[in-house]
């Protein structure tokens, strides 16, 4: 059977044509709603995606008919409602990858007193799909759900060297087409995570996002024809000093990904202390 390739609609090419211009508007509709949000009304989704009024409108009033939103008749404003909940539910429920890399992952965390986490990309940001915090009373907040730029973030660069050299440099060009002013920027960021990565075994980003968070990370293609993920370990400069950087937690997270790839493919690895 020949494989299918979907085309990201950001794109622009001639196959966008084939996609449905309903069914795009109302997943971006969804996309509006972040980890953290309160309820949102019509005009913080007119906002968040640039669709007209009326636009909002009906697909708010459809999605909220079909359980995929709800509405607040006393606050008039809408949250994601059960159905939406149950398919994410059921999509990370059904990942191989996250069940098998959550035991890991906490290990790790439990080891750095720092927090673990995996994602993929999700248009021109990363998402969380899963995150371990250790017991430590000073950990990165994040949760499934949330998003975070590429280019600042451990995770981004790591998802980035991921990739082969024409999907890395089609990601660059989208993103600097999105942020001009950062097009310099955004190259070095991916020429110096390359060069790190091939140095290291996984890049880093040391204050890029926020000046107090340090984080690591690696990149993990599934042989199962998956997403490309990254999994990253990360916390404030206090806890991720250069030192825990290179001896501990660099190797740690390097050996975590090939005991995953090891329990994926039915094998057996050591994963270094």
């Amino acid at each position: 059977m020949r494989k299918r390739v979907i085309k990201d609609p950001a794109e622009g090419d001639a196959e966008a044509g084939q996609l449905s211009t309903s069914l795009v508007r109302g997943l971006d509709v969804l996309r509006a709603f972040r980890a953290g949000d309160g309820p949102l009304g019509n005009q913080d989704i007119i906002a968040r995606t640039g669709l007209p009024k009326a636009t909002v409108s009906r697909i708010t009033y459809t999605l909220t008919a079909l359980g995929y939103l709800h509405y607040d008749e006393g606050l008039g404003r809408y949250s994601l409602g059960a159905a939406t909940v149950a398919l994410g539910y059921s999509a990370l429920s059904s990942s191989a990858v996250v069940h098998i890399a959550r035991p890991l992952m906490q290990s790790l965390a439990d080891k750095t007193g720092a927090a673990v986490a995996l994602g993929t990309r999700d248009g021109l940001e990363m998402v969380y799909l899963s995150n371990c915090r250790s017991q430590s009373p000073v950990s990165l907040m994040l949760d499934p759900g949330s998003h975070l730029p590429i280019w600042k973030t451990a995770m981004g660069l790591a998802y980035a060297v991921g990739l082969d050299e024409q999907e890395r440099a089609e990601l660059v060009a989208r993103l600097q087409s999105a942020e001009p002013d950062c097009a310099a920027d955004i190259a070095a960021a991916f020429e110096r995570a390359v060069a790190v990565y091939a140095r290291l075994g996984y890049v880093t980003s040391f204050g890029a996002w926020y000046p107090y968070i340090r984080a690591i990370g690696v990149p993990f293609r599934p042989a199962d024809g998956s997403a490309p993920i990254a999994i990253t370990c990360g916390g404030i400069a206090d806890i991720i000093s250069n030192e825990l950087t290179h001896a501990q937690i660099g190797p740690s997270l390097v050996g975590l990904v090939v005991s995953l790839k090891a329990q994926l493919e039915g094998t057996s690895a050591n994963q270094p202390g």
